[in-house]
């Protein structure tokens, strides 16, 4: 199986790092290190206006997006330092002359075979015929439950997606859980939206499904053909997902379902037969969207066979297309441009640094945070995290709209946070993987099945608290709310967010806002019907609860406000954890850097007070611009608001920005005290 999200699903500080940009986020003028860029701004917007323009409205004019990526930005900064960084190591491993088995020969090895484009182009798409073959033979519903069985046991999701996690409910215990999968597309709506920008992805994507079948030998008439039968095929399976949003609620998702339970209801799945051939020696499931596999129960005896057998065909296709020769590549490029505005296919060396990362994270991580990341870095981020925890506390106690006894029962949960700070304790052991520096595909196939060994592993045993879910390179952060921990890898440990040599000013506006964030998440929408031991419980009195959804209907309703293109809105009800993360990060934040020593001074560094320097610290940290199309992909599926929101959002609600900027009535990001949103 691939590494699924547990069934509590992680809160992101990003949903995707794809970032690229030369430009760096900090001057060096006369050999002092200056953390605040004044070239990005545009003095003509007053910061009570838009401050996000004010700070970053220079650079968004004159900043073109580089034909390869789908976005520019001061977080890609750090994309680009880090995937600098990795290259190094990679081609410095590749060389070779390492010990066999040395986490130095396997990553070597492992980029060494998918950097070989001469061999890989010759071979095709030979590596995925056998596979094909399979499909070919399959005669009956039983055979198609046979053929994703054997796929899930190689890391594929096909038809099922099924993990191993913390069960909801219990979470000292990993148990097996299923959900919803089988399309092709980004979610549900792109099957039933009829906008102009909607129908072109459609258009792009089946004649993506069209290529592949041709690239493998259909004339155009059988590929159009299969094409459509592809295309049906889903469009049924997507009648029963569930939304974006709706998937935000973790009651919903936790359907513990018996074994016979399921074999009696869904009998044409065969799920005795299918769970025996995974591994899963299970009792008992959770289904986290049961209707999801009622359909495809229904569909296994309504849809003919010849249909599915395209339909496997194509995701086995899709699946492998860039592990296979560069047509096969072009082609899936093709498509996914039409989603992200990129234009251009990123160079081979970075698609493999990516690969190696997503394939051996643990043995890459360890060769980066060996030669980039101090332990004085480590120890920096402890102290700020601490304080962020202090800081927390003290709002909590003095929240007007909560109980004494709920407000105790919080505390209890964030001083119970697992706190995790740049790479894990202990490395995963990579030794049973075999990397052949000749063969690509091979190693993938390897590096896939162990992953699923390693996950089927867990099935019925203590759940492991010292795990990670992103590997140490990683540009992003994250809550667990089955874990209550956060966890901050090396990657994002570095300008323009944090930096060890800069002032409390800098570091707590940048870093400081992402950990007061995934803090928060302990205590947004989802995160805040999880205890502090990771089980999905009710921990609040019913009043305390009643008001706090008020409260987060507020939210809900400030952000469906603003506008993102043309007539297009942010999602508000998908967004709002991010969004009281957001809002509750900063002001946690704040009040952290007040209790540093420049945060009760009043000295001006460049003409700037220490706050003043927080809030444009914050800001720059979200300087960003995306294509058109990035925008409409995400505002559809993206759980965060675009980067504007991020800032505006959350200091229209934060009372020590409008001192430090002097906002006054009549400015735009001016609201009036009684409408602000209090949450933390």
């Amino acid at each position: 199986m691939k590494k699924l999200l547990s069934p509590a699903a992680m809160l992101l500080l990003l949903v995707t790092i794809a970032f690229s940009c030369k430009e760096q986020s900090a001057a060096t003028t006369a050999g002092t290190k200056k953390f605040l860029d004044s070239s990005t701004m545009d003095p003509a917007v007053k910061p009570g206006d838009n401050f996000f323009n004010y700070v970053n409205g220079g650079w968004v004019k004159r900043t073109t997006i580089p034909p390869t990526e789908s976005s520019a930005g001061a977080v890609l900064d750090m994309y680009n330092r880090t995937k600098e960084h990795l290259h190094a190591i990679l081609d410095s491993a590749a060389k070779g002359g390492f010990a066999n088995g040395s986490i130095e020969q396997k990553v070597g090895d492992f980029y060494a075979s998918g950097m070989d484009s001469a061999t890989i182009d010759q071979l095709g798409y030979t590596p995925i015929k056998p596979t094909l073959q399979q499909i070919d033979a399959i005669k009956d519903p039983a055979g198609i439950m046979q053929f994703v069985a054997q796929q899930t046991t190689e890391g594929k999701d096909i038809v099922i997606a099924a993990g191993i996690g913390p069960d909801d409910k219990n979470s000292t215990v990993n148990i097996a859980f299923l959900q919803q999968t089988g399309l092709g597309l980004p979610d549900k709506d792109y099957y039933f939206n009829t906008d102009p920008a909607t129908a072109g992805i459609v258009k792009a994507y089946q004649q993506y499904i069209t290529k592949l079948f041709t690239l493998t030998g259909d004339d155009s008439v059988s590929a159009q053909k299969k094409m459509m039968a592809v295309y049906n095929l889903e469009k049924q399976m997507a009648t029963s997902h569930r939304s974006n949003v709706e998937l935000r609620d973790p009651q919903k998702n936790y359907n513990k379902m018996s074994v016979a339970q399921l074999n009696k209801s869904m009998p044409v799945i065969g799920w005795s037969s299918l769970f025996s051939a995974i591994g899963f020696k299970v009792d008992s499931v959770n289904v986290q969207q049961p209707v999801y596999y009622t359909k495809i129960n229904q569909l296994l005896s309504s849809v003919p066979v010849d249909s599915w057998k395209a339909y496997l065909r194509f995701h086995v296709l899709d699946g492998a297309a860039n592990a296979l020769s560069s047509d096969f590549v072009n082609a899936s490029f093709a498509f996914s441009s039409t989603l992200t505005g990129r234009k251009q296919l990123n160079p081979r060396w970075e698609r493999m640094y990516e690969s190696t990362d997503a394939n051996l994270g643990d043995p890459l991580g360890e060769l980066y945070v060996k030669k980039y990341f101090g332990a004085d870095a480590k120890d920096r981020m402890l102290e700020l995290v601490n304080n962020l925890q202090t800081a927390f506390e003290a709002r909590i106690k003095k929240l007007d709209w909560m109980s004494d006894s709920t407000k105790k029962v919080s505390i209890d949960k964030l001083h119970a946070i697992i706190k995790k700070i740049g790479y894990p304790d202990k490395w995963r052991d990579y030794s049973k993987v075999t990397i052949d520096r000749h063969k690509y595909f091979e190693n993938l196939v390897a590096c896939a099945k162990d992953e699923y060994q390693y996950q089927l592993n867990k099935l019925g045993k203590p759940v492991d608290k010292t795990e990670w879910a992103m590997t140490a390179p990683t540009i992003n952060a994250y809550y667990n709310p089955s874990f209550n921990e956060i966890v901050f890898p090396a990657g994002i440990l570095q300008p323009p967010y944090f930096d060890p040599t800069a002032d409390d000013a800098i570091n707590y506006g940048g870093i400081g806002m992402v950990i007061g964030h995934e803090m928060t998440h302990g205590f947004d929408d989802q995160g805040s019907q999880y205890d502090k031991n990771g089980n999905l419980k009710t921990w609040w009195s019913p009043a305390d609860y009643e008001k706090f959804k008020g409260k987060t209907k507020m939210v809900v309703d400030q952000y469906n406000k603003f506008t993102v293109l043309d007539t297009l809105h942010v999602n508000g009800a998908l967004t709002t954890g991010e969004n009281i993360a957001d809002i509750g990060g900063i002001n946690i934040a704040y009040d952290a850097f007040k209790m540093t020593k420049q945060g009760q001074d009043t000295t001006r560094i460049d003409g700037l007070t220490p706050d003043q320097r927080f809030f444009l610290s914050f800001a720059q940290g979200w300087r960003s611009k995306f294509k058109d199309e990035s925008v409409r992909r995400r505002i559809k599926g993206d759980p965060h608001s675009p980067a504007i929101h991020r800032v505006n959002g959350p200091l229209m609600h934060c009372p020590p920005f409008y001192t430090a900027f002097n906002i006054q009535p009549g400015d735009s990001m001016y609201v009036e005290e009684k409408y602000r949103i209090h949450i933390w």
